[in-house]
């Protein structure tokens, strides 16, 4: 099987992501697109695989139940691939591994098995969009005093000297400071940095944390909140 190229994910002017929800149920697709919405994402809904087909080239990701009825969604999966790199995560109920491994054989970025909270899927998605969403040329890298960090190249600078991080350093400090100065908790972190289905020690986020205090040289710049979370610290 040929491989399909490296998805990416287009931004609207507004800075929304719409997505293409492929759901027949009429109970799980309206409250799904309800909170997706509440969520800042738009959303339109898709009860077939022809409606799918029909609307795949204004989504920017696609949400595709595999229980449609004029079609079986591996079917709908693989023509979208064909022509087209969009985002995919399949949410179905067939749960065994060789489902999950043929759906992403077929070129899903994601696998969801219901049932799933909001909040997971909502998580799922935006990996997503960070995975999928290549930087613009010309964004500039976010000053946060003497910190400099450019998404685009994935480097870290402190005071003009380039600081090596892990991934998942990486991924930790860019999510902090996406709203510096404001609380992301804990079980954001996990679900965004790490994964929703995350089954290792939770001491793992401390353990990052406390190497990227030691690597930026700066103790005070990531605070802990009690039992909520951590924040950049801004400087007044």
């Amino acid at each position: 099987m040929a491989k399909s190229p490296v998805p990416t994910t287009k931004v609207d002017n507004a800075g929304q992501v719409h997505l293409l929800v492929v759901e027949d149920d009429d109970a799980i697709a309206v409250p799904l697109v309800e909170g997706l919405e509440r969520a800042g994402f738009t959303a339109t809904r898709a009860a077939t695989g022809a409606e799918a087909l029909a609307n795949r080239a204004r989504a920017d990701l696609v949400l595709l139940d595999l229980g449609l009825p004029d079609m079986d969604g591996t079917e709908l999966c693989r023509r979208v691939r064909a022509d087209s790199d969009v985002p995919i995560i399949i949410v179905s109920a067939r749960g065994d591994e060789t489902e999950r491994v043929l759906g992403l054989e077929l070129g899903a970025d994601d696998y969801i098995v219901k049932p799933f909270g909001t909040r997971e899927l909502i998580a799922r998605v935006r990996a997503v969009v960070r995975r999928t969403t290549p930087a613009p040329e010309g964004e500039r890298p976010q000053r946060l005093g003497s910190l400099e960090i450019d998404r685009r190249t994935r480097r870290v600078s402190v005071g003009g000297a380039e600081v090596a991080l892990a991934p998942k350093e990486f991924d930790l400090l860019a999510l902090l400071a996406e709203d510096a100065g404001a609380v992301v908790g804990r079980q954001q972190i996990m679900d965004e940095v790490w994964d929703p289905h995350w089954y290792g020690p939770t001491k793992t986020l401390d353990v990052h944390i406390a190497s990227l205090r030691k690597k930026l040289a700066s103790p005070g710049l990531i605070e802990t909140v009690h039992s909520v979370g951590f924040r950049i610290r801004v400087e007044p």
